[in-house]
This record gives C-alpha cells, structure tokens and sequence, in this order.
C-alpha cells in the first residue's frame, strides 16, 4: 500500500510502499478515508522527540472497518470510525477514573514484539513505526480499538477526521481542562485548527467574550465565524495591553495554542488575578521558558499543560460528532482543501505559513 514514510528529522515525507499485516488480538484494519495533516505531525517530522525512524505518521483518521482482529469488542466490519492519538489500557486507575487522556500504561495499546510488526517496507522488509499508534498517513492502518470510536454514517470523512485531534484537544481544553462556565472570559493566542475549536468550545460553554490574538489579520473573519467576539492583530503592538483594553481586570482564562515562550508569558500576564492559563501548544524538545514565580503567587495564576483536552475519546467525539450534525458545531469551516497523499509536504508547507486551518488528505 502506499504510505507517507518519516525516514529523518528533516521535516519531509516520502511516498513508499509499505506491507501490512492483518489484525490481532483487539487490532483493527481500517481503511483510511480522511487523514488531517496536524501541526503535531509537523513537530515530529522536523525535531528529534524519540520516534523510532522509519516511521508512518497521521492520527487525525477517519475511515472504515474493513477487519478485526479476534478478541475486537466494540467494532464490527463497515463501521466507520475516528482514531485517537490516545492510547489508553481502559485498567488502571487513570481509566477507571474516567481519565484516560492520562493512562499509565498506553503501551498496551502497541503490538507486542512476538507478535510480529504491524508495518514493514515492501522494498526490503526493514519494520516501520507505527506512529501514534494510528499510522493513518497510509492507505491502511492497523488501530488497537481503544483508539477508535464509531461515529454516525452520515458525517463526511474529511469533517469527521479532525475529531480525532483538532476538536477534541481545542473544545476539549475550554470544555473538559477550564470547565469554563457561562458568562466567563477567554483569550485564544494562536488560530489556528487547535485555536478555532478553542474558541468554538468556549462558544459552546457560555462564554461572554472570547479574544482571538493571531498575526494574520485575514483569520479574524474566520476566528469571528468560530464565535471570537473580539480580534486582536499581535502584530500591531502590545498584545496584553490590547486584552487589558477589552478586560480591565484580565481574562478569566487563556490559552497559549502556539507553543511558544514568548506567548506563554503573554498567557500569563493576560488573565486576572486568580486567573488560569492553559498551555496547548506543541513545546519542542528542550525548550523552556522564563517564569515570574513571585507575580503568579501573588496573582494566584494557575498554569496547566493540557494533553488532547482532557478528552475520554469515547465519550467526547461522539458528542462532537452528535452537535456537528445538529448543526451546532461547526466542522466545516476547519477543512481548508483536500489532498492527495502525494501533496503531502507542499500541504505542510503551506500549514506553516499559518494561512489555512486544516488540509486533508482524502486521496491516496
């Protein structure tokens, strides 16, 4: 089959033929419909996180059963289902408590090694990576079933495959991690796929004004589509000055979407005392940021790193799923274009100009 293969930290796929093994035990075969090319996927493409090389990357998946393996419970053959990056072992006490984004034993999920490798390369047989878990950068991909979830016939792939991460870990973070209550504040830095379902999820719970910061001004028409109720151009000066003009007192929440030093401190200073700030976006390895330790104990600032929102995938993309075809969350607007596996890294390039929300590869 063909498949986007990670041969080296240089940011750039390439198409190869890659064999796949039938499922065992709780794997799943699923037909890959829809794959989302993520930031994510970008971050580990470009730096060294400890992924085993060669790999096949992609866990924004939508697709359809096409075998199960045989000890598969909740999935039968035509089903169509989202996949995860959440891995998760449904036994230990993270689980049973409903936390599963926070699992102690997401290995599980992986094929063990005396079954065998889940990928290999046609050409010379050498093991491939399953990335995430999903690999759904391919035409295939075999998915453990705890990270996969049915979804409703009638939501279209290319929608249903931001599910997976998009939504679930933007809505998921003003949803699930701020429980953020109606007639509560928020600020988004950062508009991008993650940022816009920030935004749509803060919508969603209530909010009473929601600030979008980007440094394109040409998102704010699609960050107010989302339910901003303000925008503000970081390019034009001093962004936390901007948000003190609009909120006096500071933001009862933010969240920091980019992954950056310099946005993490303007996080900080943008909320008001007692205030919370999120961190979301993707940190490269090794890299810190400097911390007014005094100012956020006085200010009484909690400061939380949010892993795929807070999301029990089982419950959460269902909802989503159940409200986009209520016609009360918008999936839509996230697909910017569709792709063919083969345009891969020019879709990537584009990603990192900033100027779409999501691409997705719908061709193969």
């Amino acid at each position: 089959m063909k498949a986007a293969v990670l041969n080296a930290n240089k940011g750039r796929f390439e198409i190869e033929d890659v064999s796949i093994d039938s499922p065992k035990g709780r794997e799943v075969l699923v037909e890959v419909k829809a794959c989302g090319l993520c930031h994510s996927d970008l971050h580990l493409a470009e730096a060294d996180f400890g992924t085993p090389l060669p790999a096949v990357l992609g866990h924004e998946l939508a697709g359809v059963v096409k075998q199960v393996g045989p000890d598969v419970r909740e999935l039968k053959v035509g089903d169509h289902v989202v996949g995860s990056l959440v891995q998760f072992c449904g036994h230990c006490v993270s689980c049973l408590s409903g936390r599963t984004y926070q699992c102690e034993n997401p290995q599980e999920t992986m094929r063990p090694a005396e079954d065998g490798q889940r990928l290999t390369r046609t050409s010379d047989g050498q093991a491939v990576y399953t990335g995430f878990g999903t690999a759904a950068f391919a035409e295939q991909t075999l998915v453990h079933e705890n990270q996969l979830v049915k979804i409703p016939d009638a939501v279209p792939f290319p929608q249903a495959s931001i599910l997976g991460c998009g939504v679930i870990t933007g809505a998921g973070a003003a949803i699930n991690t701020a429980d953020l209550k109606p007639g509560e504040t928020a600020v988004v830095i950062g508009v991008g796929g993650v940022g816009l379902n920030v935004i749509a999820g803060a919508k969603l719970a209530g909010a009473d004004r929601i600030i979008a910061i980007d440094t394109q001004p040409q998102k704010e028409g699609l960050a107010r589509k989302f339910g901003a109720t303000d925008f503000i151009n970081a390019r034009d000066g001093d962004a936390v000055a901007a948000v003190k003009a609009l909120l006096p007192r500071g933001a009862d929440h933010a969240f920091e979407v980019i992954g950056l030093a310099p946005t993490t401190e303007q996080a900080i200073q943008m909320v008001r005392s007692g205030g919370s700030v999120y961190l979301i976006g993707l940190h490269r390895p090794g890299q810190t940021f400097p911390l007014a330790g005094l100012d956020v104990i006085i200010r009484q600032i909690d400061l939380k790193g949010v892993f795929m929102g807070s999301s029990n995938i089982k419950r959460d993309i269902p909802m989503f799923a159940d409200l986009y075809l209520q016609g009360r969350f918008n999936l839509d607007d996230l697909v910017s274009r569709e792709v063919n596996i083969s345009e891969i890294n020019e879709a990537y390039e584009d990603l990192k100009h900033g100027a779409i929300a999501r691409s997705v590869i719908t061709s193969f």
